[in-house]
């Protein structure tokens, strides 16, 4: 399946793609590790004896764009692995085996095993923070603690999240122009919207992605929920961060992690974009949590 509608497409993406690494302040290794279903890409910084922690992007974006302002602040602590998912819109790419028969939990144990990890903290945003949550629930020995970001408990009674992302990027998505951008950034996000649209790289790049990037891609990525008992295996190793303006936390999200009593943390004013409108918050958050055994 092609990732990007044209080459140019491409072009784009992956030059303002190594550009905003560049913008993250700190030292990047690239590493491609093979799986059953493809080749992933996995930017690795941080220190080289820290505690590892594996970090996983949402639907239409990049580990380059999701980390830009979290990298700098994490690095010092752990040794972290930013994830470029399969079906993506990053420098993964898929072979044969990525089909409607695409298990999350075993690209990841290729993932972890490739990198030489036995166990390992996991934190993601939007579908990532799903990502992390699901190979919690089914490789809980390899999993420690989970952050899990403007992405709710996977329950009955959250809503299905593919029915909410419709509602929430339509139609700006459709008409990328400059302007729907902005309108979208601007529908994600609570009042700190700035940290996007007064950012004319992020702009440049989120613009080449909803115009460039085949999210057909993603159909195999498929989002289940979770039975009581799975939830409550999380309950103690999750945390959920979420803000309150978020569309995904306003139409569902919020009501499960109530329902189920979760670990969260709310903030209000704040949309989906949460480690990017309250980085400096969000980082403290990480740091400290995933500084405890």
């Amino acid at each position: 399946m092609k990732i990007y509608r044209t080459r140019k497409a491409k072009e784009n993406i992956l030059n303002t793609y190594d550009r905003l690494l560049e913008a993250w302040g700190t030292e990047v290794l690239p590493v491609k590790v093979p799986t059953r279903y493809g080749v992933t890409h996995i930017n690795v910084f941080g220190r080289e004896d820290a505690p590892p922690v594996v970090l996983f992007h949402g639907v239409g974006d990049d580990s380059a764009l999701m980390w830009i302002f979290n990298a700098a602040a994490l690095a010092p602590h752990f040794r972290l692995y930013a994830v470029d998912t399969l079906g993506g819109p990053g420098k993964s790419i898929p072979n044969e085996n990525y089909t409607k028969e695409f298990e999350h939990a075993e690209w990841i144990d290729d993932l972890l095993d490739g990198l030489e990890l036995k166990q390992v903290d996991l934190a993601g945003v939007s579908h990532g923070g799903y990502l992390a949550q699901y190979y919690a629930v089914h490789r809980p020995e390899r999993v420690g603690r989970v952050v899990s970001m403007a992405s709710g408990v996977p329950a009955e009674s959250a809503g299905h999240p593919m029915k909410t992302m419709l509602r929430v990027f339509l139609p700006e998505a459709l008409f990328p122009t400059k302007k729907n951008v902005i309108k979208l950034l601007t529908k994600l996000t609570g009042k700190n919207t700035a940290v996007f649209t007064d950012n004319p790289l992020i702009v440049e790049h989120y613009t080449y992605l909803l115009r460039g990037y085949n999210n057909m891609a993603m159909s195999f990525h498929k989002v289940n929920t979770f039975t009581n008992d799975q939830i409550h295996g999380l309950r103690g190793k999750t945390l959920y961060l979420m803000g309150e303006r978020d569309p995904f936390y306003i139409l569902g999200g919020g009501a499960a992690l109530q329902t189920y009593q979760m670990n969260k943390r709310l903030f209000e004013d704040t949309g989906h974009g949460i480690n990017h409108e309250m980085a400096d918050d969000i980082n403290s958050i990480l740091i400290e949590y995933f500084s405890h055994s």
